[in-house]
């Protein structure tokens, strides 16, 4: 089997729009997307997880297999994740199909998706997400910027807080970390 990165570059090369990062996630970012993960209950689920490097990092955290389904439009990484990943459910299908699934009582919803600065996309994705998570569910966002990818506005529309978990430094390039969770109604 091709390494990780052999897989990444590949698909970067081959689809360009749709593999938008320069590098795989290092370990380093997916302990700190995965953080707490360990206490989270019911299912999960991880948009644009890639080769699976996040994957692996949940599934660490002691998580069961059959509590993880991930969402993946390309078909080379869906491969990918089914073979490194036995019992994980690994869907071909766009994070915004997230309501179609048939899950409810979502836990965590790890994301690496780009949503910075594309509010049709924050709705799509981060919205469809918080009507299938439970009260107290987090939506975990990787992102390049210093700043929260989701702007104030666009919080107050989808009805959520945010928190800034931190930077990972040992990332090309340096990856932060946010949370975000529903506001209380």
């Amino acid at each position: 089997m091709p390494s990780d990165f052999a897989v990444f570059l590949t698909e970067m090369f081959r689809k360009p729009g749709e593999v938008v990062a320069i590098a795989p996630s290092s370990a380093a970012v997916a302990r700190k997307m995965t953080e707490g993960l360990e206490a989270i209950e019911g299912p999960i689920v991880e948009i644009g997880p890639g080769t699976g490097v996040f994957t692996k990092a949940i599934l660490q955290r002691g998580v069961h297999p059959s509590r993880l389904t991930c969402m993946e439009t390309n078909d080379r990484f869906c491969e990918t994740l089914r073979a490194k990943f036995p019992g994980v459910t690994v869907l071909n299908r766009p994070a915004q199909d997230i309501g179609q699934i048939g899950l409810s009582g979502v836990g965590a919803v790890i994301s690496g998706v780009p949503v910075l600065a594309r509010p049709t996309i924050q709705r799509e994705v981060v919205g469809r997400a918080l009507e299938v998570m439970r009260p107290g569910a987090i939506f975990v966002q990787i992102t390049y910027s210093p700043g929260s990818p989701i702007s104030p506005e666009m919080q107050a529309e989808l009805g959520v807080s945010a928190r800034r978990r931190g930077i990972t430094w040992a990332n090309l390039p340096p990856a932060h970390v946010w949370v975000f969770t529903r506001r209380a109604q």
